[in-house]
């Protein structure tokens, strides 16, 4: 099943064609298509728990309900369901919606049995709660139903013995044993005569690590790398590994890839019910849910509280790093300085926190990753209008609201720590993209390429107090600002971030391998874990689909929309900038004309970069207020006007082929409506271009290495002694 983002691009339209625009995808598996349809829609990651309930506009009207059925949304299965409940039938569903009428039926089977439980409530016996549960609904979705807490109806299905076996999938097709087969859950038998499990747990002593789910924005296959790494390293060091995951793209769900896999949804009714199985023989470590993202860290708390041991950093502190209100606390006393910032549950504590701060500020619902509705917003209208579409975001959790630090330099951080409170400080990477982009979008450099040695072991120094602090056992990413040489800490995250594998590739360190050995009780000291001494400079770039997506802009902001990387390897950044932007897709121009559009604030710094390029022999066009500042700093640019200004502009010189570098900052609503056909057709006619200054300066530092001859290609292996 796929997993759409629409919510990721406001403007676009959230219907689907001919062009792909799902970001990944779910498998479930069962024995009947009921029941791996219920597990797959559990499986999306987005707070479905089954055929979920959703609103039709203009229902209950037959026409306003066929209308919908009509158009190709990416949740169509819903509005299905919705329209059975509405009361139409089979056949004018598949009239509408064009789905295979048996598809339909079994539909409305399963809306069928919802309005029974509804009206009758949770079955008495263990026949009737096995016909249930082999439909594929979950303990959640009958509490839905049932109105009562999960853990209720867990409870009272428990009591009534009505637990899921494990079949296995023959890698062999039962030509010979089989010594690679995967696992699902399923629920057998009649309450009566016990079913069938094929679990076969082993006796050995074995680690049970959860992947990330479906790829989506903000968790990709960064996280999977680590899993996959964590499986490698413990199977090295002997232990039995048990992955546990429900995404077919990725390799922690090749069958050959750990000991044992279990391709079951990352829920906790579904993942306890498995730790249960594999417990009941040989020794159980504990789970790992450091590594696939914020799925398995939503589980840690349920988890812990079945009795699981959780294998690493506790629980309890990663919810400290996430509690705006318990970590403030821990920076005060670490004496480490934070952007002044609140926590608001209302409207009008947003408004009393955003003025105290001052505007502009950055506000996002708590507990997100890839910056999920995060914006920057400017005054007391766009936090009204925030908070009205935000809540739903973040249901009962808070939002965060942040000061934003105007121009100051973003910093990640990749660090170990052992069980004994040793740290060592893996990767420090400088975001080309000032702060107030999100970090997956920013492209970044290891090692930092503007920053002074002191600057770098004053963010160290704070690294490891926070990791001590927070008694880390295992990977933590935390995140700075620096500005005006006073280091902020923005964000601290216990767990593996989405730059793990770059800061591996980069260093030469397999640093989620360690990882996971430290997390079962190795120390740092006997991993012989040393500092990269390499000369080299490595630049990570982000990659958009924005081509996907008519009507989106392709300015960048504090929530994250991209969905892939690339790296650029050399020995100047220069260089290695250059190799990332060809890696990205993007062209890097040598000759030819730059055209500069700058908001006023960023008019100053854009002088030295253009300067540069005029030297190496581009021509220079602006729009008037920027043609007029580059003459009195004696830039010599000629004039053209915005698309608003009429004919012949800007747009025009692009689509004829005139133009080769775009630099466009803009500030405020009005300013990105009016340039934003600007920025759609450098994308559409592949033009290199640049939305913020730090971008700029660095495609001109990529410029002047391009001309300078030939980039030189070199394996990774070369930049280092040995290869991982």
């Amino acid at each position: 099943m796929p997993r759409f983002a629409f919510e990721k691009f406001p403007g676009a339209e959230a219907l689907l064609n001919t062009s792909m625009k799902s970001v990944g995808e779910a498998m479930s598996i069962g024995r009947t298509f009921q029941e791996s349809l219920q597990k797959a829609l559990r499986s999306m990651e987005t707070g479905l728990t089954g055929l979920n309930e959703i609103e039709i506009k203009g229902a209950p009207d037959k026409s306003a309900i066929a209308g919908a059925l009509a158009l190709p949304t990416p949740d169509r299965i819903l509005t299905i369901a919705q329209a059975f409940r509405h009361g139409l039938t089979v056949e004018e569903i598949a009239q509408a919606s064009k789905y295979e009428p048996w598809f339909l039926r079994q539909i409305e089977q399963l809306v069928a049995i919802e309005a029974s439980v509804r009206k009758n409530g949770l079955p008495k016996d263990a026949k009737s709660f096995f016909d249930l549960k082999k439909k594929g609904f979950s303990d959640e979705r009958l509490g839905e139903l049932t109105k009562q807490p999960a853990a209720d109806v867990a409870q009272k299905r428990r009591a009534l013995g009505v637990r899921p076996v494990f079949k296995r999938i023959d890698t062999c097709a039962a030509e010979f044993e089989s010594r690679t087969p995967y696992l699902y859950s399923c629920y057998e038998g009649d309450g009566v005569r016990p079913a069938e499990c094929e679990s076969q747990p082993t006796d050995r002593r074995k680690v049970i690590i959860l992947g990330g789910g479906p790829n989506r924005i903000g968790q990709g296959i960064e996280f999977d790398y680590c899993c996959v790494h964590a499986v490698y390293a413990l199977r090295e060091a002997g232990y039995e590994t048990i992955m546990v995951n429900c995404n077919p793209e990725t390799v922690s769900t090749d069958y050959d890839t750990a000991d044992r896999l279990y391709f079951e949804p990352l829920t906790a009714e579904d993942v306890i019910e498995l730790v249960e199985i594999e417990r009941s023989k040989g020794e159980l470590l504990g789970l790992i849910v450091q590594f696939g993202g914020q799925t398995p860290l939503k589980l840690a708390k349920p988890l812990e509280a079945a009795g699981i041991p959780i294998l690493g950093t506790s629980p309890d502190a990663i919810d400290l790093a996430e509690d705006r209100e318990r970590f403030q606390k821990l920076i005060q006393e670490l004496k480490l300085r934070q952007p002044d910032n609140g926590t608001a549950t209302s409207q009008e504590k947003a408004i009393e926190i955003a003025e105290r701060i001052g505007y502009p500020v950055v506000i996002r619902p708590s507990y997100v990753l890839g910056g999920r509705a995060m914006q920057i917003v400017y005054d007391r209208a766009a936090i009204e209008r925030y908070m009205r579409d935000a809540v739903k975001v973040s249901g009962s959790n808070p939002v965060l609201i942040d000061s934003y630090l105007r121009d100051a330099i973003e910093v990640d951080v990749d660090a170990l720590a052992d069980k004994d409170q040793n740290v060592f400080v893996a990767g420090i990477m400088e975001h080309i993209e000032e702060a107030g982009i999100h970090s997956g979008d920013s492209a970044c450099s290891l090692p930092p390429y503007s920053l002074s040695a002191k600057i770098l072991a004053e963010i160290e120094r704070q690294t490891e107090a926070m990791a001590k602090a927070l008694h880390v056992v295992g990977l933590m990413n935390v995140q700075f600002a620096v500005k005006d040489g006073d280091v902020y800490v923005l964000e601290v995250n216990p767990r593996a971030s989405r730059t793990v594998p770059f800061v591996a590739k980069a260093t030469g360190q397999p640093i989620a391998k360690f990882a996971a050995r430290l997390m079962v009780g190795e120390a740092l000291k006997s991993l012989g874990i040393k500092k990269s001494k390499g000369k080299h400079i490595a630049v990570k770039e982000a990659v958009f689909p924005f081509a996907r997506f008519p009507g989106v802009d392709i300015i960048l902001g504090p929530e994250m929309r991209s969905t892939g990387e690339v790296m650029g390897l050399d020995m100047d950044f220069g260089r290695a900038f250059a190799k990332s932007q060809l890696g990205a897709g993007s062209k890097v121009p040598v000759e030819g004309v730059v055209f500069v559009s700058v908001k006023d604030q960023d008019k100053q710094a854009m002088v030295k970069p253009i300067k540069r390029l005029v030297e190496l022999g581009f021509k220079v066009v602006a729009t008037r207020g920027t043609a007029e500042f580059l003459h009195k700093h004696s830039i010599e640019a000629q004039q053209v006007n915005k698309v608003l200004q009429g004919r012949p502009h800007i747009v025009d010189l692009m689509k004829d082929g005139k133009v080769q570098l775009v630099f466009n900052t803009v500030d405020g609503a009005g300013a990105l409506t009016d340039s934003f056909t600007l920025r759609r057709t450098a994308l559409m006619h592949k033009i290199a271009y640049y939305t913020t200054v730090a971008g700029a300066k660095a495609s001109v530092e990529g410029i002047a290495a391009a001309k300078e001859g030939t980039l030189d290609v070199a394996p990774l292996q070369s930049y280092f002694k040995t290869a991982f």
